[in-house]
């Protein structure tokens, strides 16, 4: 599935929490890993806020590779304060790569989907969710189900 700009953007407006506890992020990280279990996916999982890794899972059949996407997804959506899918596509529309940019480090930042800032409603980027293991519209999938049943009270 494909998703235009104005799609990922609402998105980013849409899944904004009121508030964002450890408790909250645990239960987050909690509900990918079941979604991804009930999908026979081998996920490596992140929720980061506020500056700290507040929930890390990392399933059966993934590697070392899967953490270090996680890492380099995570670190474009703090710096650019959208999703990785959205990264990607934005530069993929103006026939650039995101990674070949000259200000982007490859080794620390990739616009592949699967991570997606979590923000606070009036309020700022909090941190990131992240997850690798799928193809990467389904990585922002995946995020996406999980993060509109958390914010829907289930």
């Amino acid at each position: 599935m494909r998703y235009s700009l104005p799609e990922l953007l609402q998105q980013e407006t849409e899944l904004q929490f009121s508030r964002f506890s450890h408790d909250d992020a645990w239960q987050l990280g909690s509900l990918l890993r079941t979604l991804a279990a009930e999908q026979q996916a081998a996920l490596a999982i992140e929720v980061h806020a506020y500056g700290q890794q507040l929930f890390g899972c990392a399933m059966a059949g993934t590697s070392q590779d899967n953490l270090h996407w996680l890492a380099r997804k995570r670190n474009s959506v703090l710096r650019f304060g959208h999703s990785s899918l959205y990264l990607g596509e934005y530069q993929r529309d103006k026939g650039q790569e995101f990674e070949q940019q000259p200000h982007i480090d490859a080794s620390q930042y990739c616009a592949h989907g699967g991570s997606f800032p979590l923000r606070l409603q009036g309020g700022g980027l909090i941190g990131a969710v992240t997850v690798s293991g799928l193809p990467q519209r389904e990585d922002h999938q995946l995020v996406l189900d999980a993060l509109r049943q958390l914010l829907a009270g289930g």
